[in-house]
């Protein structure tokens, strides 16, 4: 008598998946329509904060370059030049308790604006506060240390009121229209100049590996000298009783100068090894390259009493390394959470900056919602997908939000592309890496403990992968090579992004006045008018030249 051949035992995974799909929470996300699964979804959200789990120590080290609420004030002996090094121990007991409420403020926005995107939108898009504007945000505007031309807080009242306008446009649906009216070189190549600005930043001193310094020659140079072999400029003048001063308006660098010991720095080498290990990550295409590269450096780093440690042996070094030893503590944002200011928009700068965001925004997050949803196989022949209104309307209320607890704009990011390639269709994509960056806020101190030598490796390496776009543009056309160039070479050398763009536009305009005017002309008749006296004027010409022509023959015959 044969035995019937017991049927085949599904596994935990598929019946987790079975059971999710045929669930309220699976008819919800419609887990069964965009061809996915519970796991996949899970997969996919695990992938993705990976790619940009960075972002967390990234934007934190970046905007506390501005400063942040920090002011003279807070300096034991307040002066002006107190904020600049050598650094004053008050203020940088200040900066210290701001990146740790900005950390806080990244980890909290970033969840927010998931949480959002994945439940009303349902996409598997994840939101961060982006790259690129946090530059802008902590170098230009505010400037290091508050030395531009916005305060701290009146700039996040710019991103405030422009989270509110961009909120605006998306609900009336004017968002795409005002993307597509920016030159298309200029908008393609802003990406890859905004590129060129991060990649800069990590080969500096501040928030990278510092392969690049000063020069009074040549502005700058080969750097990655050791910190005993560094200096801090500063624009001085001697008076006629030989007394040296500061400048008015001058401003004390960091260590930016190289005395000697060029290329002997150890953190530098120890970057360099984390450069390697993401660039190889990213080779193979392994998941998580920017993470693992950070972790293996900064893991190094934290050992003491080396040549290479974050915790030197200083007032800051050891107050640092006691943070740290906590591993585990909840911080509670203290300085940078509503610290609104809305009494410097009477001034042009906060404006500039205001309409700079704007325009980002509008770009970046607009072209990286299409782009992703073009990836995920979303859009349809007209370009649009499911959950567009409701996409645009999350971001820009995600923006709100970041402006609201002390960071710059909140954006869609491109690493989401990472959980799309894992399979992720829905918004519990979005929703795992929310789970995520909650897990991220019981470990504040090993986050703040993350070096810039950490740091500046997967800045130089976003910098290569945002300069694939410069593949679209048409450099065989002057008038289109030239704007775009003029953008990509501006953001970086200049320290703008604003900069960038402004130059890149009024190329475009300047390049394009001859032809918009023959337009202009052709449409009331006046260029055909001309061009029919210049042709009848050639005739003219032609016949006189050929009357001319057969006299001579005449006289020669």
């Amino acid at each position: 008598m044969e035995i019937p051949p017991e049927p085949n035992k599904r596994s935990i995974s598929s019946r987790l998946n079975s059971f999710v799909a045929s669930s309220k929470v699976g008819k919800r996300f419609k887990i069964t329509e965009r061809r996915t699964t519970f796991t996949t979804e899970l997969r996919a959200g695990t992938a993705t904060f990976l790619t940009m789990a960075y972002i967390l120590a990234v934007n934190a080290s970046i905007l506390t370059d501005s400063g942040g609420p920090c002011t003279i004030a807070d300096c034991n002996n307040p002066s002006e030049s107190c904020k600049f090094p050598p650094v004053d121990p008050g203020y940088t007991a200040c900066l210290e308790r701001t990146r740790k409420d900005l950390i806080v403020a990244t980890v909290a926005s970033s969840l927010i604006g998931c949480l959002i995107m994945g439940i009303f939108a349902n996409l598997p898009l994840a939101l961060a506060p982006g790259m690129g504007t946090n530059a802008y945000f902590a170098y230009t505007v505010v400037g290091y240390h508050g030395t531009g031309n916005v305060p701290y807080k009146s700039a996040l009242t710019a991103i405030f009121i422009e989270g509110l306008l961009f909120l605006l446009i998306s609900a009336v649906g004017l968002r795409a229209k005002l993307a597509k009216l920016v030159p298309k070189p200029v908008r393609i190549s802003s990406s890859a100049g905004i590129g060129l600005f991060l990649a800069f930043i990590g080969l500096q001193n501040n928030q990278g590996i510092g392969l690049v310094g000063y020069s009074p020659s040549t502005l700058v140079t080969l750097a990655a000298c050791p910190r005993s072999s560094r200096k801090a400029l500063a624009p001085v003048f001697t008076a006629a009783n030989s007394t040296i001063s500061l400048i008015p308006g001058g401003t004390v660098s960091s260590e930016i100068f190289c005395m000697n010991h060029r290329m002997e720095s150890p953190t530098f080498w120890l970057g360099i090894v984390g450069f390697v290990i993401i660039s190889y990550c990213l080779v193979k295409n392994i998941k998580g390259a920017m993470i693992y590269g950070i972790i293996f450096v900064t893991v190094i780093s934290w050992f003491r009493n080396t040549a290479i440690t974050a915790f030197p042996n200083t007032e800051v070094g050891n107050s640092a390394y006691q943070y740290f030893k906590k591993v585990v503590d909840v911080h509670v944002i203290k300085s940078t959470a509503g610290a609104l200011n809305f009494k410097g928009m009477n001034k042009g700068y906060f404006w500039e900056a205001l309409v700079t965001f704007f325009y980002v925004d509008i770009l970046d997050t607009t072209g990286t919602l299409y782009s992703m949803a073009r990836f995920a196989g979303f859009t349809d022949e007209n370009g649009d997908f499911e959950g567009q209104y409701l996409a645009f309307m999350s971001d820009a209320a995600s923006i709100v939000v970041g402006s609201l607890l002390g960071t710059s704009p909140v954006t869609a990011f491109i690493e989401s592309s990472t959980g799309i390639r894992e399979g992720g269709r829905t918004g519990l994509t979005a929703l795992t890496v929310a789970g995520y960056f909650f897990l991220a806020f019981f470990f504040t101190p090993l986050l703040a403990s993350i070096p810039a030598w950490a740091v500046g490796p997967p800045l130089i390496l976003i910098g290569v992968l945002m300069m694939r776009s410069v593949m679209e543009v048409e450099w065989d056309d002057m008038r289109q090579a030239i704007p775009a160039f003029v953008t990509l070479i501006l953001m970086p050398l200049t320290y703008s992004i604003a900069y960038g763009l402004i130059g890149g536009i009024g190329t475009y305009i300047v390049l394009h006045l001859w032809d918009w005017a023959e337009d202009f002309l052709g449409r009331f008749g006046i260029r055909k008018a001309m061009i029919k006296g210049n042709n009848l004027q050639n005739e003219i010409t032609n016949v006189n030249n050929s009357a001319s022509q057969g006299i001579q023959v005449q006289e020669i015959t």
